[in-house]
């Protein structure tokens, strides 16, 4: 990985982030929902990259382009991203500003959700992972969902997952009742209430901590169908009805 590029994660909302990969005065802007971060920053843009057309992650774009109208933004083949001056899909290679990334279609969230694997191994997935969960399937089916994260899955295990929001700590609190007897997630999940104590965010994860830890991410291990199927009252059908419930049971779940 190129440690000479600064990531940073700049805070919008009440828990989104806008990604920034580059040096202190040009970078990358990943899903500007809010141009005001970006902005005071300090940086110039070299491109922004969108994952997919939800407002929080869209809605600073015209600032931007009003303010650097030479400004590059590379989405997904989407109408409800009208600001967009390259389209991307799947497998496409993108080299904006010297940074190379490879295109992965991950739908499920939206229809047209992509993300971004970058040359120096960070991944920018918008709201398809997140550490520990995974995005809600607004416009996809769980087949579907599940086929994107496993696709973000076979990524090598040292990826470094930029996520778009900071969900960390409540995902902890359901991966632990879906499998209380993983010893790792317990280990990471203080991890993550002491970073978030200290106002620190608790991200980015990596894709190894991910595996070892997502519920989302381990439906085929024993532990997480077992819980599934006392869910169920029966083994479940598949690996598909085993992500489909977890996500039932997270939209539902209260710590």
């Amino acid at each position: 990985m190129d440690t000479t590029r600064e990531l940073r994660a700049l805070p919008a909302f009440a828990d989104n982030y806008i990604w920034l990969l580059g040096d202190a005065k040009r970078a990358i802007v990943i899903d500007p929902g809010d141009a005001a971060p970006v902005i005071a920053a300090g940086i110039e843009p070299l491109a922004v990259l969108i994952t997919h057309h939800h407002p929080d992650h869209i809605g600073g774009l015209p600032a931007l382009r009003e303010r650097w109208p030479q400004l590059e933004i590379f989405a997904p083949h989407d109408e409800r991203i009208e600001l967009a001056t390259r389209r991307v899909a799947e497998g496409q290679r993108i080299e904006p500003g010297g940074f190379g990334f490879r295109v992965l279609e991950t739908h499920g969230h939206t229809r047209s959700h992509v993300s971004y694997v970058g040359d120096d191994g960070r991944l920018f997935c918008g709201d398809t992972l997140f550490s520990l969960g995974c995005g809600r399937p607004f416009e996809g089916e769980p087949a579907q969902m599940l086929a994107s994260l496993d696709k973000l899955a076979n990524l090598p295990a040292v990826t470094v997952v930029c996520c778009a929001h900071e969900y960390t700590a409540a995902n902890a609190a359901f991966a632990v009742a879906v499998e209380p007897g993983n010893a790792e997630l317990h280990r990471h999940r203080e991890e993550v209430l002491a970073m978030r104590r200290a106002g620190k965010p608790s991200l980015p994860s990596t894709l190894a901590l991910e595996r070892a830890c997502n519920p989302f991410l381990r439906v085929d291990v024993p532990a997480v169908r077992a819980t599934v199927a006392a869910r169920l009252g029966r083994e479940p059908l598949d690996r598909v009805e085993t992500f489909a419930e977890l996500r039932r049971w997270k939209d539902d779940f209260r710590a």
